[in-house]
Order: C-alpha cells, then structure tokens, then sequence
C-alpha cells in the first residue's frame, strides 16, 4: 500500500544529492567552493537540509551578470518547499574573488531569513564564497 508508493520518491531523493552532512559553515564551504567560487558570473542557490542537516539537494535560483543577480524570496522558498526541506543554507559567489558581503548580501540576507521564520523553514546561514575562501553570514552574526 502506501509503504510501496513512498519507496520511488525515496529513491529518488537519494539519487538527486550525496548523504552529505552539513552541520557546520565549513561543511557547507567544503562542498560549495569547488562547484561555485570560480564561477565567472555570480550564482545564487539553496542547499535544501532535512532535519538532521543532510543535503537533500542542491538548487541553483538566479545566475547573474558580472557583479550582481537578483533574487526574490518567490524563487528560494518554491524551491525549499518543493525539496520539502526543513533548514536550507543560501550561497552566492563573488566573481571579483573577494567573499566580503555587500549591503545587499546582508539585507537580502535578512529579508530570507524573515521569509523563512513565516513558512516555518529555518535559513540557518547564507555563504559567500570567494576565491577559496567563504564568509558564512552566520558566524558574522546577520543570522
């Protein structure tokens, strides 16, 4: 009955992402910075947790011109909710290298985090990475 009926979607979450565990900033750097620090446009995504802080998967919002790209609340929470993810941490790169946050990074950072306490999906961190170093707006103490 409904066992075999859950067993495909199951299936299937474990193939989209690695069982990965994310418990700290660093965790989050260790897997993003090889995939996105580079990137010559700044990218803006969502790794969408379970409970436990395991990835669930990993969802590129925006892609950008050189130096910015717009987000909206809209994009990260559809795509949170439909990972049904419990916790997500939000990334972006700085292409120029340098992960320090603009006054965007923080405000838009605050304004997720808001978004996030309302739908009941915790935003616990938002990285900026840069030329293999992050800023985790966390540790700053924005979140």
């Amino acid at each position: 009955g409904k066992l075999w009926t859950a067993l495909p979607f199951g299936a299937q979450l474990a193939a989209e992402a690695p069982c990965l565990l994310l418990k700290t900033p660093a965790d989050a750097a260790c897997y993003l910075l090889p995939l996105y620090s580079l990137r010559p446009v700044e990218t803006f995504g969502v790794l969408a947790l379970d409970v436990r802080h395991h990835l669930i998967k990993d969802m590129i919002v925006s892609t950008g011109c050189l130096t910015s790209t717009l987000v909206h609340p809209r994009e990260v929470f559809v795509a949170a909710i439909e990972a049904r993810a419990a916790g997500i941490v939000l990334y972006h790169n700085h292409p120029s290298g340098d992960p320090e946050p603009s006054g965007d990074d923080l405000a838009l950072t605050r304004r997720l985090a808001a978004g996030g306490s309302l739908l009941g999906i915790e935003v616990l961190d938002h990285l900026i990475l840069g030329a293999g170093r992050f800023v985790s707006l966390k540790e700053r103490g924005v979140l």
